[in-house]
């Protein structure tokens, strides 16, 4: 079956959800014309502003772009970056399961942007407090069985403490799981389905490699160790590999200029997660998610891929 023949009603088949570490991405965006007599730093003057869903929230939103089903669960900050977190999931026709921390300040990256580049990024977070996180994890029992496909987000943040015992949930329900990880312990994501780490993140875990022989099978140790069916390494320019026990696979990137990369892990996961709800193969799913970060990297900063992108004329 080529990309073009994945019929949109399929697609819609697909149920997510997405548990993780939200985040609200914020742009100033403006122009420089002097350094500041203060030191030598540029002035930006502020033209306009954007709000985007981030982390673990653009995970969602981009899989409900593609057209499947999704549902976010996390914890928020009762304040007012929490709440316009709240209302973007709404438009972008996520079901929002939300646990409110008083205690927590909602996580904003706030990117400064001036003639198509980015200047400054300003990061404003805590951890969440201990018995919302235990909220989390009940409400997740009583979500898994509604959804195909979960898919942990963890960003680092302190929202997948308890990462451990929703893998073990998730399976045992007999559901995929699929991890975007964070750190250099991975032993918390043990019998997931699948992970899908970055070249930085995997040399963190397993070392630097010399040759592509030298990474498959520290690939395929970490893989084992970690009783997991799947591993996707995804590269960058060089593309992802897929390492299964059958076999590895390798998928070269799409020929197209970079523009902003931040995001496109998301964009990767959430396509793999919603093909793979869709009822399509792995192997296949790992091609459109291909195709689906290679499109993504051509937009300015958390972007989604919408189905007519992914499978519309062209696609093929």
């Amino acid at each position: 079956m080529s990309r073009s023949q994945i019929p949109q009603e399929q697609i819609q088949q697909a149920q997510v959800l997405v548990v993780g570490d939200m985040m609200l991405d914020r742009y100033w965006f403006g122009s420089v014309d002097r350094i500041s007599p203060e030191a030598p730093v540029p002035v930006v003057q502020i033209k306009r502003s954007e709000e985007r869903l981030g982390g673990a929230a653009n995970v969602a939103r981009n899989a409900a772009a593609l057209g499947a089903k999704v549902g976010m669960l996390g914890v928020i900050g009762d304040d007012e970056p929490g709440h316009t977190l709240e209302t973007l999931l709404a438009e972008s026709h996520v079901q929002p399961y939300l646990h409110r921390d008083p205690t927590l300040n909602t996580t904003i990256k706030l990117r400064v942007v001036a003639h198509q580049q980015q200047l400054l990024r300003v990061d404003f977070e805590n951890a969440p407090a201990t018995e919302v996180l235990a909220s989390v994890q009940d409400r997740f029992q009583a979500l898994v069985n509604d959804y195909q496909v979960l898919v942990l987000s963890d960003y680092g943040k302190g929202g997948l403490t308890h990462v451990g015992r929703m893998v073990e949930a998730g399976r045992a329900a007999g559901r995929a799981v699929l991890i975007d990880p964070k750190g250099d312990d991975y032993s918390r994501y043990r019998g997931a389905t699948l992970i899908t780490p970055n070249r930085a993140e995997m040399r963190a875990v397993v070392g630097a490699w010399k040759t592509e022989a030298d990474l498959t099978i520290r690939a395929q140790n970490l893989r084992r160790s970690l009783q997991l069916e799947a591993l996707l390494l995804t590269r960058s320019e060089e593309g992802m590999t897929l390492y299964t026990e059958a076999e590895v696979l390798h998928v070269s990137a799409q020929a197209r200029e970079v523009y902003d990369v931040s995001g496109a892990g998301d964009t990767v996961i959430a396509t793999l997660a919603t093909m793979i709800g869709a009822g399509v193969t792995l192997k296949e799913a790992v091609q459109h998610a291909n195709r689906a970060g290679g499109i993504v990297v051509g937009k300015l900063g958390t972007a989604v891929v919408t189905y007519p992108e992914l499978f519309g004329a062209g696609a093929a």
